[in-house]
């Protein structure tokens, strides 16, 4: 009994210090003490009695438990903040990763001083709280965020370990991402908008990817001076997924060049306001007869959805599908047109909302109210590459050659057959797009030809913008409207569109998600000479979510 009171006694003099809920790390500087951020859990020795009484090793793999996270996190923090890389480095299931990025925080990034507090996990997951000082020559300035890790079981050795990503070193860190403190090479800049007011985050939350894009293409060119920055420094695997270089901390002030966009500010404002109202939502204004960009919003101010996301447009791509019917005489706007609850098409059964089915109805009919067998019936009649070639030639998506001004993606409808190709007539299969993209779609049925969109003037650059090699006949742009203009009027659209028209159209959409209760709701639409469309997902059906959204800003006027 005296042994083991003698060992609760020495545990309990090692125990830490808590304030406010909160268990602290904390070094001083070399030879002073590491005071832990938990207390110790019950040892698991990783073994099993055999049949013959000896233990062997056995492998576990139960989920960690709240204390081994704890636990984990105590000895990885504590590691790290006191320097030791490698230690730290072998508490996650990724040594080589982890121990690079954590020999860059003090190397590259130049932070010191590094200070670490844990918050009250869940489960296995341990939030962090991170302050240190970021050196720079004659420069410093104090850092400050929150972090977090998640504890998982090695499968190979049934080890508690820190799940590395570099997300765990800072949470705007992509894997493979750096962080780098020094002269930035690339100049800030001044962003304006059409009007020459000043584009600042702090205005518009949702334009922070966007100013860091427009930094990163015109810093140099814009005649600015750079500064001294903490940067995150983008990984192929970020680039691939057209993610910028983001500034974390401003240590000196560079001199800005102005670089001005084509922004509206009263758009912007509104469709900043818009999304802030509906989680998960982003939407994109286009002026039809040119191209410019006036207005891109994202809820959340983190990925930039609007310009980058690769989603299923769901029935919005209807309108590409349709200008394909109708230029090969498979539809015609006053013609009727079959619309079965059901059809099926390499293998798979195709419904209908619902299973609604219309009879003896127009084509136009069938658009307004997104029967998807209208078009799925059709399949037959077309070859794999028919709606690839259409978006390509007559709406200048999917080839990867559009230049914006900042980072984007134009879209994908890649050649498909059978069932697949059968589901992007209707938006489905691997037909990927984003409101920009459809946005542009509704801008080429006003116009009537595609002109690429744009958020800088090509003169600024003297940059190329794409061109679509034809296109719709007189004939088809004239049903194609009227089947967009019928649609805002009296079918999935009119409630949202209510009160625009009459120079107006728009298709709703919803695009089904694996694993997700609700689908992606899309609209898209045009109004004289304004162009939108949004996204919100997982918020159901387009015209109940992306509608509002959309039409509200097609309000303000053209």
């Amino acid at each position: 009994m005296g042994k083991r009171r003698r060992v609760e006694e020495q545990r309990s003099k090692r125990r830490p210090a808590v304030a406010g809920g909160m268990i602290a790390v904390v070094v001083a500087g070399a030879g002073i003490g590491v005071y832990a951020l938990y207390g110790g859990a019950a040892a698991d020795d990783g073994s099993a009695a055999a049949a013959n009484g000896k233990q062997v090793p056995r492998v576990r793999a139960d989920p960690p438990s709240a204390a081994e996270a704890k636990t984990v996190a105590e000895r990885f923090l504590t590691a790290w903040q006191g320097g030791e890389v490698a230690q730290a480095a072998a508490e996650t299931d990724d040594a080589a990763a982890a121990s690079a990025l954590l020999t860059g925080y003090g190397k590259d990034a130049h932070v010191t001083g590094v200070a670490l507090s844990a918050g009250t996990a869940t489960g296995a997951k341990v939030p962090f709280a991170v302050k240190g000082t970021v050196t720079y020559k004659d420069v410093k300035k104090p850092l400050s965020y929150a972090s977090s890790l998640t504890v998982v079981r090695n499968p190979k050795n049934g080890k508690a370990q820190v799940d590395w990503h570099a997300s765990v070193v800072h949470p705007d860190l992509q894997d493979g991402d750096r962080l780098v403190t020094g002269a930035a090479g690339t100049p800030p800049v001044k962003a304006v908008d059409r009007d020459g007011g000043e584009l600042t985050v702090a205005k518009y939350p949702s334009l922070a990817p966007v100013l860091d894009g427009l930094r990163e293409k015109y810093g140099k060119k814009a005649g600015g001076k750079a500064g001294v920055e903490l940067q995150v420094v983008r990984g192929k695997a970020a680039k691939a997924k057209k993610a910028s270089d983001k500034t974390l901390l401003e240590l000196s002030k560079g001199t800005p060049g102005t670089v001005k966009t084509t922004l509206s500010p009263a758009l912007q404002a509104a469709a900043e306001q818009q999304v802030a109202k509906t989680a998960k939502s982003s939407v994109v204004v286009l002026r039809p007869s040119t191209g410019e960009i006036l207005a891109v919003a994202n809820a959340g101010h983190g990925f930039n959805t609007a310009f980058n996301g690769s989603l299923a447009p769901g029935s919005t791509m209807k309108v590409v599908t349709s200008s394909l019917l109708i230029e090969k005489n498979l539809a015609s706007a006053d013609k009727t047109h079959p619309c079965p609850k059901t059809f099926t098409y390499g293998g798979w059964k195709f419904h209908n909302d619902d299973d609604f089915e219309i009879t003896g109805g127009s084509f136009k009919a069938s658009f307004a109210r997104s029967c998807n067998t209208a078009f799925i019936s059709q399949a037959p009649e077309l070859d794999d590459d028919s709606l690839t070639k259409q978006a390509q030639q007559v709406f200048g998506l999917s080839m990867n050659n559009w230049a914006i001004g900042v980072p984007s993606f134009d879209g994908s409808v890649p050649v498909q057959s059978k069932a697949q190709m059968a589901a992007s007539l209707i938006g489905q299969g691997g037909v990927r797009m984003n409101p920009l993209n459809m946005a542009s779609v509704a801008a080429t049925v006003k116009s009537g030809s595609f002109h690429q969109p744009y958020l800088v003037a090509p003169s600024v650059d003297d940059r190329t913008l794409a061109k679509a090699s034809r296109t719709m006949s007189a004939a088809t742009l004239s049903q194609l409207r009227e089947l967009m203009n019928y649609t805002a009027a009296a079918g999935t659209a009119a409630e949202a569109m209510s009160g625009l028209g009459p120079d107006y159209g728009a298709k709703t959409g919803s695009a089904e998600v694996d694993n997700q209760d609700k689908p992606n709701g899309w609209f898209t639409a045009y109004r004289g000479d304004l162009a939108a469309a949004g996204v919100v997902q997982a918020g159901g059906h387009g015209g109940d979510t992306a509608g509002p959204i959309v039409a509200s800003l097609l309000r303000l006027g053209g």
